[in-house]
Protein backbone atom coordinates (compact mmCIF):
# COMPACT_ATOMS: atom_id res chain seq x y z
CA UNK A 1 0.00 0.00 0.00
CA UNK A 2 3.20 2.14 1.01
CA UNK A 3 4.15 2.02 -2.96
CA UNK A 4 0.45 2.55 -3.93
CA UNK A 5 0.35 5.88 -1.84
CA UNK A 6 3.73 7.11 -3.37
CA UNK A 7 2.90 6.59 -7.03
CA UNK A 8 -0.40 8.42 -5.77
CA UNK A 9 1.07 11.18 -4.55
CA UNK A 10 3.72 11.36 -7.39
CA UNK A 11 0.57 12.36 -9.81
CA UNK A 12 -1.20 14.38 -7.92
CA UNK A 13 1.77 16.40 -7.47
CA UNK A 14 2.25 17.06 -11.10
CA UNK A 15 -1.76 17.97 -11.59
CA UNK A 16 -1.07 20.05 -8.19
CA UNK A 17 1.94 22.31 -9.84
CA UNK A 18 0.26 22.27 -12.71
CA UNK A 19 -2.99 23.23 -12.14
CA UNK A 20 -2.93 25.23 -8.90
CA UNK A 21 -4.90 22.99 -7.14
CA UNK A 22 -3.86 21.52 -3.44
CA UNK A 23 -3.97 18.05 -5.22
CA UNK A 24 -7.32 16.51 -2.64
CA UNK A 25 -9.71 17.45 -5.86
CA UNK A 26 -7.62 14.44 -7.26
CA UNK A 27 -6.64 12.44 -4.15
CA UNK A 28 -10.04 12.10 -2.57
CA UNK A 29 -11.54 10.26 -5.08
CA UNK A 30 -8.05 7.83 -5.45
CA UNK A 31 -8.38 7.35 -1.60
CA UNK A 32 -11.95 6.44 -1.94
CA UNK A 33 -11.08 3.94 -4.33
CA UNK A 34 -8.26 2.53 -2.39
CA UNK A 35 -10.64 1.83 0.51
CA UNK A 36 -10.00 4.68 2.44
CA UNK A 37 -13.30 6.54 4.08
CA UNK A 38 -14.08 10.11 3.43
CA UNK A 39 -12.99 11.48 6.60
CA UNK A 40 -9.58 9.20 6.63
CA UNK A 41 -9.16 10.60 3.06
CA UNK A 42 -9.19 13.97 4.17
CA UNK A 43 -7.27 14.16 6.65
CA UNK A 44 -4.65 12.32 4.18
CA UNK A 45 -5.17 15.01 1.54
CA UNK A 46 -4.68 17.95 3.96
CA UNK A 47 -1.28 16.96 4.99
CA UNK A 48 -0.15 16.42 1.31
CA UNK A 49 -1.25 19.49 0.37
CA UNK A 50 0.94 21.22 3.12
CA UNK A 51 3.92 19.98 1.20
CA UNK A 52 2.35 20.56 -2.35
CA UNK A 53 1.30 24.52 -1.42
CA UNK A 54 4.27 25.20 0.26
CA UNK A 55 6.61 23.80 -2.24
CA UNK A 56 4.85 24.78 -5.06
CA UNK A 57 4.54 28.46 -3.99
CA UNK A 58 8.37 28.62 -3.53
CA UNK A 59 8.52 28.43 -7.20
CA UNK A 60 6.17 29.82 -8.60
CA UNK A 61 7.48 32.97 -6.66
CA UNK A 62 11.39 32.03 -8.06
CA UNK A 63 9.75 31.99 -11.69
CA UNK A 64 8.04 35.47 -10.71
CA UNK A 65 4.47 34.08 -11.46
CA UNK A 66 3.32 34.49 -7.72
CA UNK A 67 2.58 38.43 -6.55
CA UNK A 68 1.90 38.35 -2.83
CA UNK A 69 -0.13 41.66 -2.27
CA UNK A 70 -4.52 41.24 -2.23
CA UNK A 71 -3.31 37.23 -1.90
CA UNK A 72 -2.10 37.62 1.36
CA UNK A 73 -5.40 38.65 2.44
CA UNK A 74 -7.46 35.85 1.00
CA UNK A 75 -4.51 33.89 2.30
CA UNK A 76 -4.97 34.79 6.15
CA UNK A 77 -8.61 34.24 5.62
CA UNK A 78 -8.07 30.87 4.42
CA UNK A 79 -5.93 30.24 7.53
CA UNK A 80 -8.49 30.92 9.69
CA UNK A 81 -11.42 29.38 7.87
CA UNK A 82 -9.38 26.23 7.27
CA UNK A 83 -8.65 25.90 11.17
CA UNK A 84 -12.44 26.36 11.68
CA UNK A 85 -12.96 23.22 9.72
CA UNK A 86 -12.12 21.46 12.04
CA UNK A 87 -14.70 22.37 14.15
CA UNK A 88 -17.04 22.38 11.26
CA UNK A 89 -15.97 18.52 9.98
CA UNK A 90 -17.36 17.21 13.84
CA UNK A 91 -21.10 17.70 12.48
CA UNK A 92 -21.33 16.72 9.07
CA UNK A 93 -21.60 13.40 8.12
CA UNK A 94 -19.68 11.62 5.54
CA UNK A 95 -22.24 11.88 2.31
CA UNK A 96 -22.92 15.64 3.24
CA UNK A 97 -18.84 16.50 2.83
CA UNK A 98 -19.55 14.13 -0.70
CA UNK A 99 -22.23 16.21 -2.17
CA UNK A 100 -20.48 19.60 -0.73
CA UNK A 101 -17.42 18.38 -2.89
CA UNK A 102 -19.10 17.96 -6.35
CA UNK A 103 -21.49 21.32 -5.79
CA UNK A 104 -17.78 22.87 -5.71
CA UNK A 105 -16.68 20.95 -8.92
CA UNK A 106 -19.80 21.78 -10.86
CA UNK A 107 -19.12 25.46 -9.89
CA UNK A 108 -15.47 25.61 -11.18
CA UNK A 109 -16.97 23.57 -14.52
CA UNK A 110 -19.34 26.27 -14.63
CA UNK A 111 -16.92 29.04 -14.32
CA UNK A 112 -14.08 27.45 -16.54
CA UNK A 113 -16.78 27.26 -19.71
CA UNK A 114 -18.56 30.88 -18.98
CA UNK A 115 -16.81 33.90 -20.01
CA UNK A 116 -13.44 32.38 -20.78
CA UNK A 117 -12.34 35.73 -22.27
CA UNK A 118 -12.98 37.63 -19.17
CA UNK A 119 -9.56 36.71 -17.95
CA UNK A 120 -7.68 38.50 -20.84
CA UNK A 121 -9.35 42.09 -19.27
CA UNK A 122 -7.73 44.35 -16.76
CA UNK A 123 -8.47 42.53 -12.96
CA UNK A 124 -11.33 43.95 -11.24
CA UNK A 125 -10.61 46.23 -7.98
CA UNK A 126 -11.55 44.23 -4.51
CA UNK A 127 -11.70 45.75 -1.09
CA UNK A 128 -9.06 43.83 1.08
CA UNK A 129 -11.95 42.93 3.70
CA UNK A 130 -13.71 41.49 0.71
CA UNK A 131 -10.92 39.02 -0.08
CA UNK A 132 -10.23 38.15 3.75
CA UNK A 133 -14.34 37.27 4.00
CA UNK A 134 -13.53 35.17 0.95
CA UNK A 135 -10.81 33.66 2.19
CA UNK A 136 -12.69 32.68 5.46
CA UNK A 137 -15.85 31.05 3.46
CA UNK A 138 -13.45 29.14 0.88
CA UNK A 139 -11.30 27.65 4.37
CA UNK A 140 -14.22 26.64 5.56
CA UNK A 141 -15.78 24.44 3.30
CA UNK A 142 -12.72 23.32 0.61
CA UNK A 143 -10.92 22.18 4.42
CA UNK A 144 -13.51 20.64 5.25
CA UNK A 145 -13.68 18.30 2.12
CA UNK A 146 -10.31 17.94 1.38
CA UNK A 147 -9.36 20.48 -1.30
CA UNK A 148 -7.26 23.95 -0.23
CA UNK A 149 -9.69 26.01 -1.77
CA UNK A 150 -8.04 26.71 -5.08
CA UNK A 151 -10.81 24.46 -6.71
CA UNK A 152 -13.04 27.35 -5.87
CA UNK A 153 -10.43 30.41 -6.03
CA UNK A 154 -9.23 29.92 -9.34
CA UNK A 155 -12.92 29.88 -11.19
CA UNK A 156 -13.39 33.60 -9.22
CA UNK A 157 -10.31 34.92 -9.79
CA UNK A 158 -10.33 34.57 -13.31
CA UNK A 159 -13.78 34.27 -14.49
CA UNK A 160 -15.32 37.55 -11.83
CA UNK A 161 -12.48 39.28 -10.83
CA UNK A 162 -10.44 38.71 -14.43
CA UNK A 163 -6.99 37.75 -13.17
CA UNK A 164 -4.86 35.88 -16.05
CA UNK A 165 -5.25 31.89 -15.67
CA UNK A 166 -1.85 31.40 -15.07
CA UNK A 167 -1.84 33.84 -12.00
CA UNK A 168 -5.14 32.92 -11.12
CA UNK A 169 -3.09 29.50 -10.80
CA UNK A 170 -0.15 30.28 -8.86
CA UNK A 171 -2.56 32.13 -6.56
CA UNK A 172 -4.63 29.16 -5.40
CA UNK A 173 -2.13 27.06 -5.06
CA UNK A 174 -0.64 30.00 -2.39
CA UNK A 175 -3.83 30.26 -1.08
CA UNK A 176 -4.09 26.33 -0.32
CA UNK A 177 -0.26 26.87 1.65
CA UNK A 178 -2.52 28.85 4.26
CA UNK A 179 -5.77 26.82 4.14
CA UNK A 180 -3.96 23.32 4.39
CA UNK A 181 -1.38 24.28 7.10
CA UNK A 182 -4.68 26.18 8.96
CA UNK A 183 -6.16 22.53 8.33
CA UNK A 184 -3.82 20.69 9.51
CA UNK A 185 -3.45 21.95 12.78
CA UNK A 186 -7.13 21.77 13.47
CA UNK A 187 -7.40 17.99 12.59
CA UNK A 188 -4.46 17.22 14.65
CA UNK A 189 -6.34 19.03 17.50
CA UNK A 190 -9.45 16.66 17.01
CA UNK A 191 -7.23 13.25 15.98
CA UNK A 192 -8.98 13.43 12.34
CA UNK A 193 -5.49 12.71 10.76
CA UNK A 194 -3.55 9.38 9.20
CA UNK A 195 -0.40 11.35 9.55
CA UNK A 196 2.25 8.07 8.36
CA UNK A 197 -0.54 7.68 5.43
CA UNK A 198 -0.38 11.21 4.42
CA UNK A 199 3.71 12.24 4.55
CA UNK A 200 4.12 9.33 2.23
CA UNK A 201 1.55 11.05 -0.26
CA UNK A 202 3.46 14.41 0.72
CA UNK A 203 6.85 13.70 -0.08
CA UNK A 204 6.11 12.03 -3.08
CA UNK A 205 4.09 14.74 -4.56
CA UNK A 206 6.99 17.34 -3.94
CA UNK A 207 9.22 15.60 -7.30
CA UNK A 208 5.29 15.77 -9.20
CA UNK A 209 4.86 19.70 -8.13
CA UNK A 210 8.27 20.35 -9.87
CA UNK A 211 7.00 18.74 -12.90
CA UNK A 212 4.00 20.19 -12.83
CA UNK A 213 4.67 23.93 -12.89
CA UNK A 214 7.42 23.73 -15.06
CA UNK A 215 4.30 22.08 -17.69
CA UNK A 216 2.30 24.87 -17.02
CA UNK A 217 4.68 27.90 -17.79
CA UNK A 218 5.27 26.29 -21.10
CA UNK A 219 1.84 25.78 -22.30
CA UNK A 220 -0.65 28.48 -23.60
CA UNK A 221 -3.31 29.76 -21.22
CA UNK A 222 -6.13 28.17 -23.91
CA UNK A 223 -4.85 24.94 -23.34
CA UNK A 224 -4.53 25.47 -19.62
CA UNK A 225 -8.11 26.42 -19.61
CA UNK A 226 -9.34 23.06 -21.89
CA UNK A 227 -7.18 20.90 -19.96
CA UNK A 228 -8.60 21.99 -16.74
CA UNK A 229 -12.35 21.65 -17.66
CA UNK A 230 -11.10 18.09 -18.90
CA UNK A 231 -9.62 17.25 -15.10
CA UNK A 232 -12.89 18.31 -13.49
CA UNK A 233 -15.34 16.50 -15.31
CA UNK A 234 -13.37 13.15 -14.44
CA UNK A 235 -13.37 14.04 -11.53
CA UNK A 236 -17.12 14.95 -11.21
CA UNK A 237 -17.87 11.12 -12.96
CA UNK A 238 -15.92 9.46 -10.11
CA UNK A 239 -17.10 11.20 -7.38
CA UNK A 240 -20.68 10.57 -9.03
CA UNK A 241 -20.21 6.88 -9.61
CA UNK A 242 -18.76 6.86 -6.08
CA UNK A 243 -22.06 7.49 -4.63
Amino acid sequence: MDTILALTGLGVGVLSGFFGIGGGTVLIPILLVLGYKMNEAVGISIVQMVFSSIYGSYLNYRKGSLLFGEGLFVGFGGFIGGYLSGYFTLFVSDIILKYIFIFFVIFALYRLFADSKKAEQESKVVSKWTLFGIGVAIGIFAISIGVGGALILIPLLSGFLHYPLKKAVSAGLFFVMFSSVSGLLGRLLYGQIDMSSGIIVGLASLGGVYIGIWFKDTIHTDKLRYLSIVMYSMILLVMLYKL
